[in-house]
């Protein structure tokens, strides 16, 4: 127990013990090049801490639940869309979801976007958009 009290990063964003999982199943939800490291999963804590790294171009899911998302970008640039609003995002930048709030986030073409995500231990299942509301959110990130 005592060598998992301190995880190593090892410059690329990843750490010790820690493995790189897929973000989502393959078909589950539309995304590309994302993966997710759950950093922090203790049983007696009510919260779940994960970093996501979205590739060079890449997106995660448009999706909305019941739970509050915290996220706190770490590394590269890129935009996100929380409720009908397109944000530019860089290194540092803190970003909240509200509940039932439809959001996504988008890598730069040209370098990753990797954020830490501050979630409840115990969440919803994401909701997806029909196609005419997937449509009208695209238009502010330029979809």
């Amino acid at each position: 127990m005592a060598d998992q009290l301190v995880r190593k990063h090892d410059g690329r964003f990843h750490w010790e013990g820690v493995d790189v999982l897929a973000y989502k199943q393959e078909a589950s939800a539309p995304f590309r090049d994302v993966t997710r490291q759950v950093l922090f999963d203790d049983p007696t804590l009510a919260t779940q801490l994960r970093y996501f790294e979205v590739a060079p171009g890449g997106w995660t899911t448009l999706e909305r639940h019941e739970h509050v998302h915290n996220v706190m970008v770490i590394r590269g640039r890129g935009r996100c869309l929380v409720g009908e609003r397109a944000h530019e995002l860089a290194q540092n930048d803190l970003v909240t979801v509200p509940p039932m709030t439809w959001h996504q986030f988008h890598a730069a073409p040209d370098e990753p976007l990797g954020f830490l995500c501050l979630v409840s231990r115990e969440r919803d299942r994401p909701q997806l958009p029909s196609e005419d509301e997937a449509s009208s959110l695209a238009k502010p990130l330029g979809g």
